[in-house]
Parts: structure tokens; C-alpha cells; sequence
């Protein structure tokens, strides 16, 4: 059986591998779409500071049915999503339905091999059925659930402004489950092609170019006021830290990317704001079934999302191809038939 592994930095290869067993509790499936994501080119370019190589990366997904246990509720044949967050089941978190943020999580693609492989086997509640949905919008599911999540996690009143920090697919999520649950969305971003094409795609965005001229435009469309809630999706420090600055009194930040560094704000302004700062991990089933449902209706243009495509054997030379040009480049996707 083949896979694509990140043996190394910047290497990529196609590596036989056995045939997954399936074990009690476990379904059997077959890739057919591989989203591919920022993670994933982080993980190639050797920026990604949790993992350990070589990596079969992989973790937005959609598959088939091929084995089940005598009592499953899927069958052989059924198309499904795949939640690639992988939850021991018993701690705190888990106890309390935040199976996002497991202690023991293990993440499909990150923390263990993932699937860019022609078939893997999973605990069957990792699986989510499609509803229908094509296997296109299956395997983005994921990383629009993340920014649902965000959304989910900051609270929104309809008609409050939201700002948020990064155009990127993560950041497009957020601005688009936004928008959907009623808020005012500005996107700021450093590329002004990524911050056009992002306000577009979430639908009546304002756009904030990242720079000289921002605190001028962030001052003007919040009126002097900051954002009800700020969600910063860029995974830059610098970033982060002036967010502080652009939330309202009363309102919310929401920390959707991670950084590996120390971050510090000035508490006088923390305080005098009584502004409340969260963090967004991952996602959880509730906001995989917001996301198909927003699919299911036609609310994400998926055909303006998935830009680039490539094949099983094509992505060894595709992907680091766009690891260093990324025009035009929102969602490319590995399709296995």
C-alpha cells in the first residue's frame, strides 16, 4: 500500500506501507480527498514544532467505508468525514464534551501518521457521516470547523464588528461562520490579492491592508471604538500582541493560531477594557455539523475555496512547488479515485 511521507524537511517521497488491521472498535477506510493545509506546509518546511519525522502527514479528510465491526452504524461503501482529532475518552476535557482539547489528543497527520495513504484505519467515532455532501466538501469540513469553532468560542450578537487578523484558509473560516451568524467582518491581511479574495468569499467584508495605513482604517471602521470581538488566524507573534489594542471595552480576543513564543500584553489596557481573552483549539462535533450544515445549503462557495488540485503521485512535486509560490493558492486538494 502507498503513502506520501515528509521523511525529513523539504522531502518528500512515496513509501510502501502494510496494509492497516483493523481492531475492535475500528472502521477500515479508503482515501479519496486530502485536504491540503498551512499545517502541512509547515510540517514540509520543518517549522512545525510538535512532530517528529518522517510524518505521513494528512488530517483533512474525506474516505470510504471498507471494513466495519458486526455493529457499526456504517457500512461498506458509505462516504464519511473523517475528525482527525484523536481523544483518549476519560480525562477532564474529555468528561466535559471539549474532546478538542484532550490532554492526551493526538492529531491524524501531526501526532501520528495521517492520511496522505490510500487506506487507514480509526475508531469509528472519529467517523462523520457525509450527509450527502460531495467528497470535495467532505474533506473540508475540518478546517472550516476550525474557524466555526473560533466563532462559536467569542460568542456573536448580531450585528456586533469582528475583526479578523490573517486571510488564510483558517482566518476565511472564522470570517465566513462570522458573517453567517450576523456579524460586521473586517479581514486584515498583508497580501492584498489573499485580503480581496478572502472578502469575497465570506461575503461583504471590509478590507484592512496590514501596514503603515491599518490603525488608521481599524480606528475608522470601528468608529474610534475597537472590534466587539478580534480573532487573530496569522500564527505571528507581533500579530497577536497588537490585537490587544483593536478589542473594544467589554469585548473578546479570540487566539485561533498558535505560536511557539511567549506572548505579553499591557495589563492597565487588559484591565481597563474587562476585555475576555480565549483560546480556540481544533473543533468538535458540534461544529463539524454547523459546517455541513452550511454546506449542505450552499453558504461556503467551494468553488471559489478549492484552487489547486493534484494527484497521489503529483504531490511529491506539486507541493513544494506551491510550499514556495502560493498565487492564487486558498484550499489545493489530493483526489484518490
Amino acid at each position: 500500500m502507498k503513502s506520501v511521507a515528509c521523511t525529513n524537511p523539504g522531502d518528500l517521497e512515496i513509501r510502501e506501507i502494510e496494509r492497516p488491521s483493523r481492531a475492535d472498535g475500528e472502521v477500515r477506510v479508503r482515501i479519496r480527498r486530502v485536504g491540503i493545509c498551512g499545517t502541512d506546509f509547515h510540517i514540509f518546511e520543518g517549522k512545525h514544532p510538535f512532530l517528529a519525522y518522517p510524518r505521513i502527514m494528512g488530517h483533512e479528510l474525506a474516505a470510504e467505508v471498507l471494513e466495519t465491526g458486526p455493529d457499526s452504524a456504517f457500512s461498506a461503501g458509505d462516504h464519511v468525514i473523517i475528525n482527525p482529532y484523536l481523544s483518549c475518552g476519560s480525562c477532564r476535557a474529555c468528561r466535559n464534551g471539549k474532546s478538542n482539547c484532550c490532554t492526551a489528543i493526538a492529531v491524524l497527520g501531526v501526532h501520528r501518521d495521517g492520511g496522505m495513504c490510500e487506506e487507514i484505519c480509526l475508531p469509528e467515532r472519529n467517523l462523520v457521516t457525509s450527509e450527502g455532501l460531495s467528497l470535495d466538501a467532505c474533506a473540508t469540513v475540518e478546517f472550516l470547523a476550525i474557524g466555526a469553532h473560533a466563532v462559536r468560542r467569542g460568542g456573536v450578537a448580531r450585528g456586533e464588528k469582528f475583526l479578523v487578523a490573517g486571510a488564510g484558509p483558517i482566518g476565511l473560516g472564522v470570517a465566513i461562520f462570522a458573517r453567517l451568524a450576523g456579524a460586521e467582518v473586517s479581514i486584515l491581511d498583508l497580501d492584498p490579492a489573499r485580503l480581496e479574495e478572502a472578502c469575497a468569499i465570506a461575503g461583504g467584508c471590509q478590507p484592512i491592508r496590514a501596514g503603515a495605513d491599518a490603525e488608521a482604517e481599524v480606528n475608522r471602521i470601528s468608529e474610534g471604538e475597537g472590534f466587539d470581538a478580534v480573532f487573530d488566524a496569522t500564527g505571528n507573534l507581533a500579530s497577536i500582541q497588537s490585537g490587544f489594542s483593536r478589542v473594544a471595552h467589554g469585548g473578546r480576543y479570540v487566539l485561533v493560531s498558535v505560536v511557539t513564543e511567549t506572548v505579553s500584553f499591557s495589563d492597565p489596557e487588559f484591565h481597563k477594557r474587562e476585555m475576555s481573552l480565549i483560546g480556540s483549539r481544533n473543533a468538535t462535533s458540534e461544529d463539524f455539523r454547523t459546517v455541513i450544515s452550511a454546506l449542505k445549503s450552499g453558504e461556503v462557495p467551494l468553488d471559489r475555496i478549492i484552487t489547486h488540485r493534484t494527484d497521489f503521485n503529483s504531490v511529491t512535486s506539486d507541493m513544494p512547488r506551491w510550499t514556495h509560490d502560493k498565487t492564487g493558492l486558498i484550499k489545493a486538494m489530493i483526489t484518490l479515485d
